[in-house]
């Protein structure tokens, strides 16, 4: 399934400077393996060495916030927007 994926600013360096790319796959796991066939060294950038998602990095399939969903797991529907968003701190 043919999915969009929103590069954040700091990932942009492994996507040639494009903000958003196409994907594919199933689910969000699917997703994530594929670009980083064609991007190498992103999906790095994205799961941690468990294969998990970082901790400071905010992934969305449409609105909803993948952590309160099925994680990796989430089904990544044909047209979805998948957002990754790294998280700001500060005071």
């Amino acid at each position: 399934m043919s999915v969009s994926v929103r590069i954040p600013t700091i990932l942009r360096t492994y996507t040639g400077g494009n903000a958003e790319v196409s994907g594919e796959g199933a689910t969000l796991r699917e997703v994530f393996a594929k670009l980083d066939s064609d991007y190498p060294g992103i999906g790095a950038r994205i799961l941690d060495e468990s294969g998990k998602i970082r901790r400071f990095v905010n992934v969305y399939v449409g609105e909803e916030d993948v952590r309160f969903a099925e994680g990796l797991d989430t089904v990544a529907p044909e047209g979805a927007q998948i957002s990754i968003i790294p998280a700001v701190a500060g005071g």
